[in-house]
């Protein structure tokens, strides 16, 4: 297959009918409208861009469902849930992260998305507990045998909070100094490939000193810095403790932020932040189904939009891994809050549309990934629907973004495509059985260690 036909496709200035795309090296190469399938052209009825998936935890898939119960004190919140999430990463070997990973990005797959920025900071080896390779060559490894587009993002955790400087309990296991830590980043950035890109993170302000935080800016030269931030009330009024400044606030003053820099949550922000973090061109993701899990809060996203804000999407902890189903959460949310709707229709009328194409725009500038979407010379990255599914019958060019976000049924979608190549066809990944299995598998033998 050299080229694909397609007979709607949602190009970068909008619709179009009867799109030929060429296929040259995994990207695309001319892509004209109005035109005639040839012989050899793989037809497809409707397709759209893939989106980036722009924070990913992938070993806590494995926790889904499992932290629901109330505790026998009942007063559950974000910060008993990492209790168990650390016992999790305690457990984590590199051959369950595989099997664990190699089940998330699947279904990643299956509902649309076509890369991933992996968060990760188990950088140990669990057999020596060393810092070394292993843990990443196993998210390596899945991501190759899934045919998702991987960004690792290495992530450095040094110390359990504002005033402690040394980790605790579980974070033993994954703690790591800079040093060390930048020499993990230096063995993973030689390994960069076309479909394996590189950033660097932070954990947190919490949990990396401001020195270490200079150091990992300094090493990112330019590409993909990710970093939790303000996701809690509790890490402000720590913040505010120790550095006077709330959390965006002091990384606005000390450190340059620019559109390389993706910041996760964002959640708690006044109004002089908001407009502020907007302006820089940095991107914020958010994860409403992680954030709604966790109780974290609602981010202020009209007024972020409102002032040229950009936005990407994340499955986070993967209570849900269904692009569309943040996006409709994303929106869901600050309808409550505000009891009004259509609240992110800020450039033009239609909600889904402009969700949509937020979230792929700035997944892709969390990942480092430019140009975006079905435009020449961006990576074949794609999602081909079923046009006469009954989510989509009777929509038109105007709605049919609207109906994917906006209706909460089985996902239309009938193949999947990255670099060139496709994943998912007739509606399930090609790997999806042994995947499955492989899951299995080692959540019994997680179940064993509990």
């Amino acid at each position: 297959m050299t080229a694909l036909f397609a007979h709607k496709a949602l190009l970068p200035d909008g619709w179009a009918d009867d799109v030929r795309l060429q296929l040259v090296d995994g990207c695309f190469g001319e892509i004209a409208r109005d035109q005639k399938p040839a012989d050899t052209d793989a037809v497809t009825d409707c397709i759209i861009p893939g989106i980036g998936n722009a924070h990913s935890h992938a070993f806590q898939r494995a926790l889904a469902g499992r932290t629901e119960e109330r505790s026998p004190e009942g007063r559950d919140s974000f910060w008993t849930w990492r209790k168990r999430m650390y016992d999790l990463a305690a457990s984590m070997d590199a051959d369950l992260l595989r099997a664990v990973a190699r089940q998330a990005y699947t279904e990643m797959l299956e509902s649309g998305y076509t890369s991933v920025a992996e968060f990760h900071y188990l950088h140990r080896d669990p057999s020596t507990g060393k810092a070394g390779t292993v843990m990443f060559d196993a998210l390596v490894d899945a991501a190759a045998e899934t045919g998702i587009r991987l960004c690792y993002v290495p992530v450095l955790y040094e110390r359990a909070g504002f005033d402690a400087p040394q980790p605790e309990g579980h974070q033993q296991h994954f703690a790591l100094g800079v040093e060390a830590f930048l020499e993990h980043h230096a063995l993973a950035s030689a390994r960069a490939s076309e479909r394996l890109s590189i950033g660097i993170g932070a954990h947190s302000l919490r949990a990396v000193s401001q020195l270490s935080l200079h150091e990992i800016a300094k090493a990112g030269k330019g590409g993909p810095v990710h970093i939790h931030v303000a996701e809690q009330q509790r890490e402000v009024d720590q913040c505010m403790a120790a550095y006077e400044r709330r959390p965006v606030r002091w990384l606005l003053e000390n450190l340059d932020i620019g559109d390389n820099w993706c910041l996760v949550h964002a959640t708690h922000m006044d109004a002089e932040e908001t407009q502020a973090l907007a302006e820089t061109g940095a991107v914020v993701c958010v994860c409403p189904s992680t954030e709604a899990n966790l109780g974290d809060g609602l981010f202020p996203l009209a007024e972020f939009l409102r002032h040229g804000g950009n936005i990407a999407i994340g499955s986070d902890s993967h209570v849900s891994i269904n692009p569309f189903e943040e996006l409709r959460w994303l929106e869901y949310g600050q309808r409550l809050a505000t009891r009004s709707r259509n609240i992110a229709s800020i450039r033009g009328a239609h909600v889904g549309r402009e969700l949509f194409e937020r979230a792929v725009d700035g997944g892709a500038q969390a990942g480092g990934q430019a140009p975006a979407g079905l435009s020449e010379g961006a990576s074949a990255d794609l999602v081909a629907l079923y046009d006469d599914d009954p989510m989509l019958t009777g929509h038109g060019h105007d709605s049919r973004l609207d109906a994917l976000v906006f209706s909460g049924y089985r996902l239309p979608i009938e193949g999947v495509m990255v670099h060139g190549e496709w994943q998912v066809i007739d509606g399930e990944h090609k790997d999806r059985v042994a995947t499955r299995d492989a899951y299995r598998t080692a959540i019994e033998k997680l179940g064993a260690r509990a």
